[in-house]
């Protein structure tokens, strides 16, 4: 990969501190890009700097809530204001209520819309939000969101055997949405010079119990649950210019898991 990949550019990554977020941030720095963390909280942000030696001027912050139009505006605003352009926004965030994660015989009604709401409410503001920055910019622009493999194909629950987890209904509602409305606004905003694309990541190593790991893999190529290192390549190739003239697409990074 060209250590100048993303040369000059400047990336607005919302959910920037999150486990795929601050591996992104630190990929992007690498090719020559300058990542901007928009985030909820500045004192999660000092925190990471300071646990990994980072500098505040390599990777700068700026607040933003994605559930809010105009925190969201303001991140845009500033980021466009403090570096004098800006390039491409990541989709990165992962809000959810205190609730979020119960199996689907138990899930309320309310607790549904609302997480529903806060994942999939919260991209479409984001992306909105960009879209129209980037067209009264008239400079183009590229937005790139985070979806997930249970976007693409109905959970195993089997793997979730003699464990807590599943994967909630609400997750699955939001993330298979996000690619339609992606695939919606990239056609919406076709000839503008604006491009939306979706990752579909499959499984990211978080502490999992070796039973679920191990069920899980069975269903892979070789490797089975990724790391973050292991996604970051397909979102640099979107954010870059090798990409040019993909839009409206969903690239699906599980390491065969959905086959």
């Amino acid at each position: 990969m060209s250590s100048k990949r993303l040369h000059n550019k400047v990336i607005l990554v919302f959910g920037g501190l999150g486990l795929l977020g601050k591996t992104l941030c630190k990929a992007i720095r690498t090719v020559n890009g300058t990542p901007v963390i928009a985030d909820v909280s500045h004192d999660a942000y000092r925190d990471w700097l300071a646990k990994e030696g980072l500098s505040d001027t390599d990777f700068p912050f700026v607040p933003a809530d994605i559930l809010e139009t105009i925190s969201v505006d303001k991140a845009l605003r500033t980021v466009h204001e403090t570096f004098g352009r800006l390039d491409a926004v990541l989709n990165a965030a992962y809000p959810r209520n205190k609730n979020y994660g119960v199996k689907f015989l138990d899930v309320s009604l309310a607790d549904f819309n609302e997480n529903v709401s806060l994942l999939l409410g919260g991209y479409f503001n984001v992306m909105q939000r960009a879209a129209k920055f980037f067209l009264d910019n008239e400079a183009g622009g590229n937005i790139v969101n985070i979806s997930s493999i249970y976007g693409v194909i109905p959970p195993r629950f089997e793997i979730y055997k003699g464990t807590s987890m599943t994967t909630p209904v609400e997750y699955a509602a939001a993330k298979s949405a996000l690619q339609h409305v992606s695939r919606y606004a990239a056609k919406y905003l076709k000839g503008s010079n604006i491009r939306i694309n979706c990752v579909s990541p499959g499984g990211l190593l978080d502490n999992q119990p070796a039973p679920f790991l191990s069920a899980y893999g069975e269903h892979c190529n070789s490797k089975g649950m990724l790391t973050p290192d292991d996604v970051v390549g397909t979102i640099l190739f979107l954010l870059s210019d090798d990409s040019a003239y993909v839009t409206g697409q969903n690239i699906v990074v599980d390491d065969g898991f959905t086959l």
